[in-house]
């Protein structure tokens, strides 16, 4: 029960959704877990199990791919998990990552490891008598996958920034501080995974509550003007402040998020909004009490219109901000000026302000394997092998080099190209272009996304080439549904999945990542989708205001498409 009293008129009325029940009987995410592990009848998870293991890091799938075959033999789905770990911040040790490499080889269906928009690291196809020895693995060498899913705080973000080395590493430490502070306080990851012992106590969740929270909660560190984590995808961001290149503070940022429902028109991706600006000894606290009045006035009748996007809608910014201060007993300040310019990563070599040089590998889908002629996964354990630094995956599901010597340049740099972890031959477009996993592992996807992307691609190269842009790009994402994990909701141009080879085709973001795109097509196939665009891209080349007028500016000012401006009100009309 909440400490603070709750205000009747602003609680979202109806009865409690069966999540909600499941949560409350789970013994603080305890459930049935251990027992369902040593169940040999079958390969998934039963009952609330299925949706428990979330909150510890873990999804079950299955092979969709094969899914049809083995129900003809009269055989369950291939049930297996994926595994989200939590890295606040995305930064993993040379020897971590020559573990995680040796660990997807040997105990994984499919021997990739695969960086996220939530800037870590998944292991898919770990087949349940693997589970637990994953957990206890990933334990002894320093990672876990605590509250990486589930109705939680989730994996913390940050700028992946290693020129401003002294900048970052103070916004980093942030990151992990609020990632620990908002962790669930219950023992049963460590009781259930790592055999520790049973603790007689009446367990007390404080920030999170004994139901969690209403849903999945988002939480970010970005130092503009560079917004490579997308900030309006998260439902809170902290915007770094900095004087004379030390952090002194942050606008805080609230209501950020991308799933949405088709058919359902009470839902909508939706930008964050401004609280205002705290100084760097409230950030814990702030954090804290943007949670507890997401967990005290969140939709828990609805799970669809559950997230802090929707409550702020709900009840208004001004008395979220209210509660916030109330609760905090600090009030907000204006909100010191910022401004993002760019988006993405930077691809290829920079040096930082120490001296350091820091090497971005362009990844394509994140996905972390050996492909024929493209040895990518061998090649990063050799670079790891060697290297002094430490490694950053990013939240565009890239990696970076951190931290190299002068000296070893040229030998990482080597080998980087001998693996084809660096090839000149990338275009801008497919540098600036992003897909979710989808098939055949998701279990949500409607159509394809990570095995499409490529090819999509290269097709959207040759129109730029046919229109003579073949240099420019445009923020191009694809995810299989609308939930929004490839973050298409925050593109020039995002297809999102509707079936098989049919997608929703959405116009209008903007390279900087400040906008919401809007439906132009609706389940359209790959023909009437590349026919639109290269009309569209003809245009853009021809009649651009300015060689820097991106393209998702050019089809609002051209009246080819018109801004969202208030989802809520506009985004489905």
């Amino acid at each position: 029960m909440s400490q603070y009293p709750i205000n009747p008129d602003l609680v979202a009325p109806g009865a409690l959704s069966d999540n909600e029940r499941l949560k409350a009987e789970s013994q603080h995410l305890r459930g049935s877990i251990e027992s369902d592990l040593k169940d040999e009848i079958t390969g998934g998870f039963n009952g609330d199990n299925f949706m428990l293991i979330r909150f510890h890091g873990m999804y079950q799938q299955d092979d969709r791919d094969i899914r049809a075959e083995r129900t003809a033999q009269k055989l369950e789905p291939l049930h297996n998990v994926m595994l989200r770990a939590r890295m606040p911040g995305g930064i993993i040790t040379p020897q971590q990552w020559l573990a995680i490499d040796k660990f997807a080889a040997d105990n994984t269906m499919y021997g990739s490891i695969r960086l996220t928009t939530r800037q870590t690291f998944q292991f898919h196809g770990v087949l349940k008598p693997h589970i637990k020895p994953m957990h206890q693995f990933l334990n002894s060498i320093g990672i876990d996958s605590i509250a990486t899913a589930g109705d939680v705080n989730r994996n913390v973000l940050c700028t992946s920034n290693p020129v401003e080395s002294e900048l970052h590493q103070q916004a980093y430490q942030w990151a992990a501080k609020i990632s620990e502070h908002l962790l669930p306080k219950t023992r049963a990851y460590a009781e259930i995974w790592l055999d520790e012992e049973k603790v007689e106590t009446t367990e007390v969740e404080p920030i999170l509550g004994d139901s969690y929270l209403p849903r999945k909660f988002k939480t970010a560190v970005v130092i503009p003007p560079h917004n490579d984590i997308d900030v309006h995808a998260n439902d809170l961001t902290f915007v770094a402040v900095a004087e004379h290149g030390q952090l002194v503070g942050f606008n805080v940022l609230v209501g950020g998020g991308l799933a949405m429902t088709f058919g359902d028109e009470a839902t909508y991706p939706r930008m964050a909004d401004d609280l205002g600006y705290v100084a760097l000894e409230h950030t814990l606290k702030v954090a804290e009490h943007v949670v507890t009045v997401q967990r005290d006035y969140g939709n828990r009748s609805n799970r669809k219109n559950a997230k802090t996007k929707y409550t702020i809608d709900r009840i208004g910014l001004e008395a979220f901000r209210a509660e916030v201060e109330a609760r905090t007993g600090v009030a907000f300040a204006p909100v010191v000026p910022y401004s993002f310019t760019s988006r993405g990563d930077r691809i290829g070599w920079v040096e930082g302000i120490d001296g350091k040089h820091h090497l971005t590998l362009f990844i394509e889908n994140g996905r972390v394997l050996d492909f024929p002629g493209k040895p990518l996964k061998t090649g990063l354990a050799k670079i790891a092998a060697i290297h002094q630094g430490d490694l950053r995956m990013t939240a565009n599901q890239n990696l970076i080099i951190a931290g190299v010597p002068a000296a070893q340049k040229a030998e990482i740099e080597a080998i980087a190209r001998a693996h084809g972890l660096i090839d000149d031959g990338h275009s801008e477009q497919r540098k600036n272009s992003m897909a979710c996993v989808s098939f055949p592992t998701c279990p949500l996807a409607m159509a394809e996304a990570e095995r499409y992307l490529p090819e999509l691609v290269t097709k959207v190269e040759i129109l730029l080439g046919k229109h003579s842009v073949a240099d420019e790009h445009i923020v191009l994402r694809v995810t299989g549904c609308p939930n929004g994990c490839g973050r298409a909701m925050l593109a020039e141009v995002g297809l999102v999945g509707r079936g098989p080879g049919k997608y929703n085709l959405y116009l209008g973001g903007n390279r900087e990542g400040t906008r919401i795109p809007r439906l132009l097509l609706d389940n359209v196939g790959e023909a009437e989708i590349l026919a639109t665009l290269d009309g569209l891209i003809g245009r853009w080349a021809t009649e651009r205001s300015n060689s820097s007028e991106g393209f998702g500016d050019f089809v609002i000012r051209a009246g080819v498409i018109a801004p969202v401006v208030v989802p809520k009100d506009d985004f489905h009309s």
